[in-house]
């Protein structure tokens, strides 16, 4: 099952990804795919901010790993931002070890996830930014390990 929601512009991007925050459970993973420039990074910004995360979220292309105290009620005390743009292969993957940072009061949000996606299994949400005109509008769609619970919230966060 896959949802799917319409942004028009950044903020509607960080809007979408703050509301999909709600959905996060602790031990979370979310992997992120789209080309350069589709709001994957925005998307992160506004789940942090739905996450209660009060510093500042930057792209970590450089860092590969970011770390963020979150605060909210959900039980989420941690999100580990990472981005695998740079790497060019599993083996570089495999040395990030991203595996440890899948904690019982964290969430994981991996930028490029397409490349780390053989590490974490079947137990992911996947999201996938598309570019569908050459306009700021984004679809944004979810999929993954989604039960029925999960898909209410979804089918809400799909209809914002």
């Amino acid at each position: 099952m896959t949802f799917t929601r319409y942004c028009s512009s950044d903020e509607a991007s960080q809007a979408a990804g703050e509301s999909f925050a709600a959905v996060l459970r602790p031990g979370d993973i979310v992997l992120l795919s789209g080309p350069l420039g589709a709001g994957k990074t925005t998307f992160t910004k506004g789940v942090a901010r739905g996450l209660g995360v009060v510093e500042r979220v930057t792209s970590p292309t450089f860092t590969m790993v970011r770390q963020h105290d979150a605060h909210n009620d959900q039980g989420i005390t941690t999100l580990h931002h990472c981005d695998v743009y740079r790497v060019e292969n599993l083996g570089e993957v495999l040395d990030l070890d991203l595996g440890e940072l899948v904690e019982e009061s964290a969430v994981v949000l991996v930028e490029w996830g397409e490349l780390a996606s053989s590490i974490f299994g079947r137990e992911v949400l996947t999201i996938a930014i598309s570019l569908p005109d050459e306009s700021d509008d984004r679809l944004i769609s979810v999929a993954g390990a989604i039960d029925q619970e999960r898909a209410r919230q979804l089918q809400r966060w799909s209809d914002s």
